[in-house]
């Protein structure tokens, strides 16, 4: 334990673990392996809180959208955005399901290479100081320059390379990760990278064939759940339907990747769908599915869903969208994976 660091109890318990002055409660507690809930890890969603019984911390970020009102005026913070002053006791319950397969490590990223997947989406390869282990479908933190708080990125690779992370990333307009990535790292240029985290992983001890639903850059975790799939012995037998939404024809992605696996048009299969077709190239129109890509799940598989192991990832609408639509069809939640990042 460092000069820096605090001890960390949690109420009525024997449970403690150190924080040090550079981290945050949550990501402390599970290097430390406790099973601390969560999703999002950047402040959105509100389900790391925990009650502070004694001590003092700081919020790293205090207009976080989930730390509200309430939350202060009953001593609830999040654990994603805070820091101890000193030594702490906390209240918080946790849940055997948040327990960590792989400790999160904090290592450096060296930019090793990029390339472009379409007009907005970039791939970009990092190569770590250290190894990092992760599950497919899981997710990293960049700690960027010149950017206020980390950013959390999905892998798309699997672990096969140890000390190479890919990530898929798409260019938001004024957003300030992106437009780092994009524009201002440079091959060569080093960042910090902590991971991994995530809940929505490869579940390597199912053998449902499995669905994965992706828009935008929630591409990246859904290749990356595709190609542990393909890497996994058990997993032989299993189907994999892989479906992705976008705007325009321009948008639709992540074909190559899986034609370059084992099994495509086999046992892998990819569909696309677009919310607007037009204006086309009329050398080259679109002549697939035109619509909501959960539209196009639900008109697949129908009740066929409840039978099939569902991952997916992608813009807010799009994920509270299939949430419907699964819900609607009355499959178990405990076949439905996902990262709450809204």
């Amino acid at each position: 334990m460092s000069d820096a660091a605090h001890r960390i109890t949690l109420a009525n318990s024997d449970v403690s673990f150190d924080c040090d002055e550079h981290d945050t409660v949550l990501r402390s507690a599970l290097r430390a392996g406790i099973a601390f809930p969560y999703e999002c890890n950047v402040g959105a969603c509100g389900n790391c809180k925990f009650e502070l019984i004694e001590g003092a911390v700081d919020m790293k970020w205090s207009d976080a959208p989930a730390w509200t009102d309430k939350d202060r005026a009953r001593n609830r913070y999040l654990g994603c955005q805070c820091a101890p002053r000193g030594d702490c006791t906390i209240r918080l319950r946790p849940s055997p399901q948040y327990a960590p397969l792989h400790a999160p490590r904090r290592v450096t990223g060296t930019l090793a290479g990029r390339r472009s997947i379409t007009h907005d989406i970039e791939e970009f390869r990092f190569a770590l100081s250290a190894q990092m282990p992760f599950e497919p479908g899981q997710y990293a933190l960049l700690n960027l320059p010149r950017v206020s708080g980390v950013r959390a990125y999905s892998m798309s690779n699997i672990a096969d390379e140890p000390r190479m992370l890919h990530f898929q990333v798409r260019r938001v307009p004024n957003g300030r990760g992106s437009s780092v990535l994009f524009d201002a790292l440079e091959t060569g240029a080093q960042v910090e990278i902590d991971g991994p985290y995530g809940m929505a992983y490869l579940r390597r001890n199912v053998t449902r064939d499995v669905l994965c639903v992706a828009g935008g850059s929630g591409l990246a975790p859904m290749i990356s759940i595709a190609r542990g799939i393909v890497a996994e012995p058990a997993l032989a037998g299993v189907q994999l339907h892989f479906l992705y939404g976008g705007r325009t024809p321009r948008d639709i992605c992540g074909r190559d990747m899986l034609a370059s696996l084992p099994g495509f048009d086999e046992r892998i299969r990819f569909e696309a769908a677009v919310s607007d077709a037009a204006p086309g190239d009329a050398c080259d129109p679109w002549t697939g599915h035109v619509g909501f890509v959960h539209e196009l799940a639900d008109a697949m598989f129908g009740e066929r869903l409840r039978d099939m192991e569902i991952y997916f990832a992608g813009p807010p609408a799009m994920g509270q969208a299939i949430q419907r639509t699964l819900l609607a069809r009355k499959v178990p939640f405990e076949q439905v994976h996902f990262d709450q990042f809204y």
